[in-house]
Parts: C-alpha cells; sequence; structure tokens
C-alpha cells in the first residue's frame, strides 16, 4: 500500500508503481474545476485519482486488463465515483473529448514481452507509442483543450515539441527532474 497526498493505493507487481516521473505530473497537474479529464496509461490509477479531486468526471484507459481492475480498486478505497477505467490500447475505446489529457508516456526502446512492459517499453525507438499518442490526441480535446506528457530526454523531448507544433499545439517543457542518466520533463501542450 502506498500513500501519497491522502490517497491510498493498492499495488500490484504487474502493474507500473508510481514513481518520480508520476510524481513529476501528480505536482504539475494542469486540472481545472470542472474539467473533463483522461488519464491515458492511467496504471494504478493515481493520476486520475488526483484529478477527480477537482475535474467534474475522470475516465482513465490502460492496455494492461490488471492495471484497469487495480485502478477501480483504488478508485472503490477511495470512495471517489466521478473516475471510470476501461482498458483500451490508447484512444481505441474512447469515443468523446475532454478539456485534458494526461499521459505518462513509456519510452524504453524494445518490444514489449510482459503485461507491464507497456507501461516502459514504447516501441523500436522508444517513442513509437508516444508518437501515435501525439498525432491522435488533438481530435479528442475540446476547443482549447490541454495535455500533458511526461517524457524522457532519451527519447527525444525537441522531436516531441515539433510534433505537436507542426500539429498546432503550443508546447513547453514545463517541469524537469533529472534522473541518473537522463532528464525526466513534463510537456505540456495547448489546441491553438
Amino acid at each position: 500500500m502506498l500513500i501519497y497526498k491522502g490517497i491510498k493505493l493498492k499495488l500490484h507487481p504487474q502493474v507500473y508503481e508510481p514513481a518520480e516521473d508520476t510524481f513529476l505530473l501528480a505536482e504539475n497537474l494542469d486540472v481545472k474545476k470542472g474539467d473533463i479529464a483522461l488519464d491515458m496509461g492511467t496504471g494504478t490509477g493515481i493520476i486520475a485519482l488526483l484529478m477527480a479531486r477537482k475535474a467534474k468526471s475522470v475516465l482513465g484507459v490502460d492496455i494492461n486488463p490488471i492495471a484497469v481492475k487495480l485502478a477501480r480498486e483504488n478508485a472503490r478505497l477511495n470512495g471517489m465515483g466521478n473516475v471510470e477505467f476501461r482498458l483500451s490500447d490508447l484512444f481505441n475505446n474512447i469515443n468523446r473529448k475532454f478539456n485534458l489529457i494526461t499521459f505518462n508516456a513509456p519510452y524504453l526502446p524494445g518490444e514489449p514481452e510482459e503485461l507491464i512492459d507497456a507501461a516502459l517499453v514504447g516501441g523500436k525507438r522508444g517513442r513509437e507509442v508516444l508518437d501515435r499518442f501525439i498525432t491522435q490526441a488533438k481530435q479528442y480535446l475540446k476547443s482549447g483543450g490541454r495535455i500533458q506528457i511526461v517524457q524522457s530526454s532519451i527519447t527525444g523531448v525537441e522531436e516531441t515539441l515539433q510534433k505537436l507544433g507542426n500539429l498546432g499545439f503550443r508546447a513547453k517543457v514545463v517541469a524537469r527532474k533529472h534522473m541518473f542518466f537522463e532528464d525526466i520533463v513534463l510537456i505540456t501542450a495547448q489546441a491553438k
């Protein structure tokens, strides 16, 4: 059991445990009162549950069915009724628009072998999952909507900022944490 900012979380060995990248996003969440929010790759549900304190409603999705079940359990544990969790490979199982979309993107190069790897491994170059997310995100945003992406410097922060700019976002790095061999950055992008 982990307790963070008053939220109790059960953990599971096949679900990504909140770490520095999670907390960087948690400390810089751009959720506003009344927002309809989406937490992509929700894992334990920690970011979705933090957003649910302010947002009107939150949807958390994950490709890992164990994560979805765990996040639902964590929502019940914390008595939060304005958050829903469902299984989805990025936007595949989503059919509405949001004010805010968050994504702690997987960034290690390679192919996932176990369920938990989907939280860490982002494809051959480490950015394939992130690039799919970036190209699809805008059609799921309401007018003036925002996305917040956690990314490692090893997968090309400048490339991400450029791709977002090319798709009509105003994007910038709003927070950064130096780790052993990389920087973890938080990018906030607003649709123009």
